[in-house]
């Protein structure tokens, strides 16, 4: 018999690390202490760049923009496991399920775009210095970070449209602790022939051109760093890139992990710790990366803790 259509009535049920009732109080703590520390850390780094005049540069401003993403991204995917692990319930309805579909594509592709921008940025001021301030005008670094979430969210909408016309039956299980939209379609009833034509096709368009715009400015820095005759201009050239090399290689290394794991493991649990490590502990990393590696950040975030009034 064919699995009637039962979409309205569908329920997920996201797959957490453990269905023990016991260790569940210990992974929601666990879980919370991680979003509080991201919460934390992108906010500062926010109102650093914002109230500190000196660190009102490009580099600071695709910086505060990638801080905020990191933000909203993990407040899309680790809220509801919070609420489900607290409430000991696994499901999410399916209107849920699809708004979250949509905000996680929104904001993974745009920090994959913001990535992209950043490499840019770092290109232009160690390869041609002398017209950086001319080239990253501020109209420019807005239209950038515009148009970047511009085509994030005609993306995620597009994709979202495409799998509301699936068809789902109930009690469908995700081995990840939040909806995704690769490990929704594959529990679809419907032909997914188009669905994941379009999804792939999106995937290496939107994924491939920042990728391939960070590895050519990457090849042309080292390149110019190369060339570079005192051993001093280098170590400055290097450093300026070090901290975002590291959120590059942290950033596709663990969302290519997520991945692999997906697609060459039957285990739901080992998915599932995957899933983390790409949308938690990335997220949570970015200004500890950042903040650790930069004097001038440093100095910023300071000034904002002293300011904060001490608790009576």
């Amino acid at each position: 018999m064919e699995p009637r259509n039962q979409t309205s009535n569908s329920k997920f049920l996201l797959l957490a690390l453990t269905e023990d009732p016991e260790l569940q109080p210990l992974l929601f703590s666990l879980f919370l202490s991680i979003y509080l520390a991201t919460i934390l850390g992108n906010l500062l780094i926010v109102l650093a760049v914002t109230f500190d005049s000196h660190l009102h540069t490009p580099m600071y401003f695709f910086l505060a923009s990638l801080s905020f993403t990191d933000i909203c991204f993990s407040t899309t995917t680790i809220s509801k496991i919070l609420v489900n692990l607290q409430a000991q319930n696994q499901s999410i309805s399916y209107a849920g399920c699809l708004t979250q579909v949509c905000f996680v594509l929104v904001f993974a592709s745009l920090e994959n775009f913001l990535l992209g921008v950043m490499a840019y940025d770092r290109y232009v001021a160690i390869c041609d210095p002398l017209r950086y301030t001319i080239v990253m005008n501020p109209w420019l670094c807005g239209l950038l970070v515009l148009l970047s979430l511009s085509i994030s969210i005609m993306n995620a909408l597009f994709q979202s449209l495409m799998v509301l016309r699936l068809s789902f039956c109930t009690h469908l299980e995700i081995p990840y602790f939040f909806c995704e939209a690769v490990q929704v379609i594959k529990v679809t009833c419907s032909d997914t022939l188009i669905n994941n034509i379009f999804l792939y096709f999106a995937t290496t368009i939107l994924g491939g051109i920042p990728l391939s715009g960070i590895i050519f400015s990457y090849t042309q820095i080292v390149s110019s760093i190369m060339r570079m005759p005192s051993a001093g201009g280098k170590y400055k050239a290097f450093s300026t890139c070090g901290s975002h090399l590291s959120i590059i290689s942290l950033f596709y290394g663990t969302g290519l992990g997520t991945y692999i794991s997906a697609a060459f493991t039957h285990s739901s649990r080992k998915t599932a710790v995957a899933s983390v490590m790409y949308t938690m502990v990335t997220p949570m990393m970015n200004p500890f990366i950042y903040s650790l590696r930069n004097r001038d950040l440093k100095g910023a975030l300071r000034k904002i803790i002293r300011s904060v009034p001490p608790f009576q």
